[in-house]
């Protein structure tokens, strides 16, 4: 097995909204925020549901590599409901080797509400459900040594039991991935993602927003710095102004695509991470790997949805 990914198994409630919709609800744009489920049913009941996948961040890029014919697999917890049965059939449907045995839990399966607003951007109101009760049990170490990286998410890591579960998953795989997922990750987590990134992982994935905050950068060029000083496989997307990666002491810069019809930014990191690790588990160059995250990125937000 390629890729192991390990995250929130979360199913994706796409609806169209306005943005006096946000500014109703109290919701700043395209941010994330955890709500519970009474919350969850009220967003529901005022709009129309547009389209509902098997989503979650690593989730979605398990599926991109699997859309790439390379051998994948995916751990995350659901509950043995309707919602846990649709999850596990849409990533089945993917050629996924979806790894984790449902059980009746007291917690619905988790589910994610994304908001587009005309300008394409996306805020989400998730309820993580038992989607965020993972443990170390749910974590099968044989599973994870046989995998030639292992890809995990912020938006899975919490105090407690996520801990234990990122902890065990980290100390039994080959290599280590993970995306810092969402500014509101990194504020909330900064000190443990902190540590993560300069002591655990081999591979991550920011955006510019989230590895300013996380290193208390004054500039750009101290990411840089900090990143060539940790000698491990750093890479940072910036929206219209393209891609970069280090990669040990050597910095590789790729320019974003020009003229897109963008429509919905969900997944775009999601697609650019599954492009790049692509490459990297290809034996491509560097070049290669930010080539083809670029090029799954650019395609995805011209359509709705996570899904190629």
């Amino acid at each position: 097995m390629k890729i192991l990914g390990i995250g929130n198994a979360i199913v994706d409630v796409l609806c169209k909204v306005d943005d006096d919709f946000l500014k109703k609800n109290s919701l700043t744009k395209s941010t994330m925020k955890l709500i519970n489920e009474d919350e969850f049913k009220l967003l529901l009941s005022s709009i129309k549901i547009e389209e509902t996948v098997s989503g979650g961040s690593v989730a979605n890029s398990i599926v991109g590599l699997s859309q790439l014919n390379n051998s994948v697999s995916f751990i995350g917890k659901v509950n043995n409901d309707d919602l846990g049965q649709k999850y596990e059939d849409g990533l089945k449907k993917e050629n996924v080797n979806y790894l984790y045995s449902k059980k009746d839990e007291l917690i619905p399966t988790g589910s994610c509400l994304i908001l587009i607003t005309p300008d394409s951007e996306r805020t989400m109101c998730t309820f993580l459900g038992t989607a965020g009760k993972i443990n170390e049990k749910d974590i099968n170490a044989e599973i994870v040594k046989k995998s030639e990286i292992t890809f995990l998410e912020g938006y899975l890591w919490d105090e407690g039991d996520p801990k234990k579960a990122f902890d065990k998953a980290i100390i039994n795989s080959n290599r280590t991935a993970m995306s810092l997922s969402d500014l509101f990750c990194v504020e909330r987590h900064k000190s443990h993602f902190l540590e993560l990134v300069k002591n655990k992982l081999d591979i991550v994935f920011a955006n510019e927003q989230e590895i300013l905050t996380l290193i208390d950068a004054k500039s750009f060029e101290d990411v840089i710095s900090f990143s060539k000083n940790l000698k491990k496989n750093i890479i940072i997307t910036r929206g219209s102004k393209g891609a970069i990666a280090i990669y040990e002491n050597e910095v590789f810069e790729y320019s974003a695509k020009k003229d897109l019809k963008i429509i919905d930014l969900t997944g775009a990191g999601d697609l650019f991470a599954a492009g790049y690790l692509h490459g990297l588990i290809n034996n491509k160059t560097v070049g290669e790997c930010l080539a083809k995250g670029t090029e799954l990125s650019s395609k995805i937000i011209q359509k709705i949805g996570a899904r190629l």
